[in-house]
């Protein structure tokens, strides 16, 4: 080795030696400093009592949740979605086999499980078919038809960050599903992509109220007035905070947001826990109808079903007034719906799971003779194949899905959507982390998760015998009891399907 080399190397070894003392030196520093620190505080009392080393405690509960997920967790115990959920996710979105080997991973005997029923002669390839298109609104002047069955749920722009919203826009376009424009309303971002949007008016009626905060006929009409616009939907509540409105942190109201919305910039979004001017049933049935006479367009609302006797109310009370007054559709959304922001004991405690109230909105309305009338959107952690086939089971319509679509853009589960520092870009406005979501590449996936998605329910629901998903019925599926035995859904929730309304929904 020649002498020049041998300098270089001893220089070099010099430095780092120097820069080895130096920062031995910092960390000497920071430890004195954080020890006076933690000992004179009076917040904290492990840090108080344990001074410098009580501040591991709080990195290492910070960072279990993320060795929980990738190391700790087996791949069907984990919430709120478990590994076995996100991975079919990715890889039906990223158009990748999604064949498995061996054997189920899932224990089928844990009650409540849901079970299909094969056929002995399943329905062939040849003999299958495409779902039927289906008409929402026959009384708005502008019906919407579509045969789509698998769609995106409400997720406001302002939740969501700017390339999320043009994914999600632009895979919907690919897929023919409509995109839930969410309670933030309607920004150049939905109408760039030039999807069917459903559009929903929150409690705080974002982007069609007055600057007094009232709903505006106006603003009702500029928003009808564009072609993707093609239902309005009154959200009342949502799953993951029945009786809260919609909580957007101020770090997140950007100056656009804020300008979309009719708020200030930089401020806490807080919607009010119910529409001002709906306090009963008569209120939400008059309001269906102004909306559906300004625009145009089918009206339904999105709600979490709580109280029993509240729709044997609201469905009499239809029948009284006349079967054109009713909603065009109902979305019935999960307790275990997902959210950006809400408080634990509403994500935790309130509200009644799909399970229960999808199928008591379905019998109640086939029992008040409006189910040809009113359609029903299911709604709520229907991610997968098994779970869109089982609310088609009970009788839904339509089903939509957030969260799936999220992990569809790429979503790790991070838990971050409340702090606009989501590490993959969807719900976060920090310019630096939104240039990791590329919206091209994200909403070919977008398009590949509905597209495998209702191949999928196909395969489950050929396999049950009927030609396609909107043929399956309640007895097509069983319910595991916690004695180990399986019961049908029909005995379950009796079927009433053959109750269905004499009066026939025509224009």
């Amino acid at each position: 080795m020649s002498e020049q080399t041998t300098g270089f190397l001893l220089s070099a070894l010099e430095v780092m030696a120097a820069l080895f003392v130096f920062a031995v030196g910092l960390l000497a520093l920071w430890a004195i400093f954080a020890y006076v620190v933690d000992v004179t505080q009076t917040s904290q009392a492990v840090r108080r009592n344990y001074p410098v080393i009580g501040r591991f405690r709080y990195l290492f509960e910070h960072l279990g949740e993320f060795f929980r997920q990738y190391f700790f967790a087996m791949d069907r115990e984990e919430l709120p979605f478990n590994r076995a959920q996100r991975s079919w996710v990715y890889r039906a979105a990223k158009d990748i086999d999604n064949t498995v080997a061996f054997g189920s991973t899932r224990n089928l005997n844990v009650p409540g499980q849901v079970l299909f029923v094969n056929c002995p002669f399943p329905t062939l390839g040849a003999d299958a078919a495409e779902a039927e298109p289906v008409t929402i609104g026959p009384y708005a002047r502008q019906p919407y038809t579509t045969a789509s069955l698998f769609n995106i749920s409400g997720m406001s722009y302002g939740a969501l960050s700017r390339p999320a919203i043009e994914a999600l826009g632009e895979g919907a376009v690919k897929a023919g599903c409509w995109m839930n424009t969410g309670e933030g309303g309607v920004s150049p971002h939905h109408l760039r992509s030039g999807a069917d949007l459903v559009v929903q008016i929150g409690t705080a009626k974002n982007g069609v109220r007055d600057i007094d905060g009232n709903l505006s006929d106006e603003k009702l009409r500029e928003v009808a007035a564009h072609p993707q616009s093609k239902m309005f939907e009154i959200k009342m509540s949502q799953g993951a905070k029945p009786g809260k409105g919609g909580i957007l942190p101020g770090a997140k109201v950007t100056a656009e947001i804020a300008e979309i919305r009719g708020i200030q910039p930089g401020e806490d979004a807080i919607s009010p826990n119910r529409h001002l001017d709906v306090g009963n049933s008569q209120d939400l049935v008059a309001l269906i109808a102004r909306i559906r006479e300004v625009t145009g367009k089918p009206v339904g609302f999105k709600a979490v079903i709580g109280a029993y006797g509240w729709l044997d109310e609201l469905f009499t009370l239809i029948n009284e007034r006349g079967i054109e007054s009713a909603p065009d559709f109902i979305t019935v959304d999960s307790a275990d719906g997902g959210t950006g922001a809400a408080p634990l004991p509403l994500i935790d405690d309130m509200g009644l799971p799909l399970r229960v109230s999808l199928p008591m909105v379905i019998d109640k309305l086939c029992e008040h003779g409006l189910r040809d009338r009113v359609k029903v959107v299911a709604s709520g952690k229907l991610v997968t194949p098994a779970d869109v086939a089982w609310a088609l089971c009970i009788g839904a319509d339509f089903i939509t899905s957030a969260r799936g679509f999220m992990f569809a853009l790429g979503c790790i589960q991070a838990l971050q959507c409340n702090k606009n520092t989501c590490p993959t870009g969807i719900t976060t406005h920090d310019p630096k982390l939104q240039r990791g979501l590329h919206p091209p590449t994200k909403a070919v996936r977008v398009a590949a998760y509905v597209k495998n998605m209702v191949r999928e329910v196909g395969v489950i629901a050929h396999a049950c015998g009927v030609r396609n998903p909107r043929e399956l019925k309640r007895f097509h599926a069983q319910v595991v009891q916690p004695s180990g035995l399986t019961i049908p859904l029909n005995e379950l929730y009796p079927d009433r399907e053959s109750s269905l309304s004499p009066h026939k929904a025509t224009a």
